[in-house]
């Protein structure tokens, strides 16, 4: 039986991640309203499954399972994605390559990142077909997961890709990095030059956001590829072979599974939540998130208390506007 905490840090964990949405939301940054946006579903699908699934092996729900498998798949690609188009474009934005940020630049930038952070991952949701030996596990207390026949194809469609992107990520942040402290006493201007709505405080905070998450995900996949891969390879004897009886569910009640393995199925799921939890703890006490709060908590004394509109005036003029 699973404690109740789990499904609370999991529910929690999503509606935390989307506080800060209203004002990323409004800067048009992709990047980050990608890893909200993954991450909140990944923590409502993983805090339903606990609920539904503890203490059972029941399939009462087969297209959620059908579903929410695919999107655990597209997650685990999309977020190093997200990672990489933020650095990507803190690089860009702090090179000395000429950057005029103009409507055209942006709603390519839009497009580039929403095409890399939402489509890119459907592709790899769609290729997961390929190494899919059954239609999903189900695991007691964890609910529906990815069926995955661990092979050279598998680590090539599945595991590889995020540590690529993670790569990827890496690169852009040390170059971003390295255009920053050559020309640290100049940045504010520079950014002004560029039309960026980034500010010096803002670039950091991205900058930090992103590399830390990559590191955190790049150990988690490197952990998962082990964890899968070090019982060997299975043959790819043929396509038949490998999807043969695929409508299959196979069931894994914790009485049967060994305690290291259980403590990999515990690190995984908490890796969402935490994602989660890092996210907020860089954009849920910034100076955008403090306004957003007085203004909801402005328009509750309107609305809800039923102060006079003068009287949330004056609570408004005494906002601080320390960073």
């Amino acid at each position: 039986m699973q404690p109740p905490s789990l499904p609370f840090s999991a529910f929690l964990a999503a509606i935390l991640v989307i506080i800060p949405l209203p004002w990323h939301w409004r800067a048009r940054n992709v990047g980050t309203l990608a890893i909200m946006i993954w991450l909140f579903v990944m923590n409502i699908i993983y805090g339903v499954n606990i609920i539904v699934w503890t203490g059972n092996v029941d399939n009462p729900a087969p297209v959620w399972c059908d579903i929410s498998t695919k999107l655990i798949v597209g997650a685990n690609v999309a977020l190093p994605i997200a990672t990489m188009c933020i650095c990507k474009h803190l690089e860009l934005v702090s090179s000395n390559r000429h950057v005029r940020m103009d409507n055209k630049d942006r709603q390519r930038r839009i497009i580039f990142d929403s095409i890399m952070c939402f489509c890119l991952p459907l592709v790899f949701m769609a290729l997961h077909y390929v190494v899919q030996g059954h239609r999903y596990d189900i695991i007691e207390d964890f609910g529906c997961q990815p069926a995955i026949y661990v092979s050279i194809a598998a680590l090539f469609l599945v595991y590889m890709p995020p540590l690529v992107f993670s790569l990827a990520t890496l690169v852009y942040a040390a170059l971003a990095l390295h255009h920053f402290m050559r020309r640290r006493l100049s940045f504010v201007m520079h950014l002004q030059n560029s039309n960026s709505a980034l500010t010096t405080h803002r670039y950091l905070r991205l900058m930090a956001m992103a590399v830390t998450e990559m590191f955190w995900g790049t150990a988690l996949t490197a952990f998962n590829i082990y964890s899968n891969f070090s019982y060997g390879l299975r043959p790819w004897i043929s396509w038949q072979n490998v999807h043969s009886n695929f409508s299959r569910v196979d069931l894994y009640p914790t009485l049967y599974l060994s305690p290291s393995f259980l403590r990999s199925l515990y690190l995984f799921w908490w890796a969402m939540p935490a994602s989660a939890f890092i996210f907020f703890l860089f954009f849920g006490f910034g100076e955008e998130a403090r306004k957003e709060y007085w203004k909801v908590f402005i328009l509750f004394r309107v609305y809800v208390l039923r102060l006079p509109v003068q009287s949330a005036s004056r609570c408004s003029a005494s906002i601080p506007n320390t960073r």
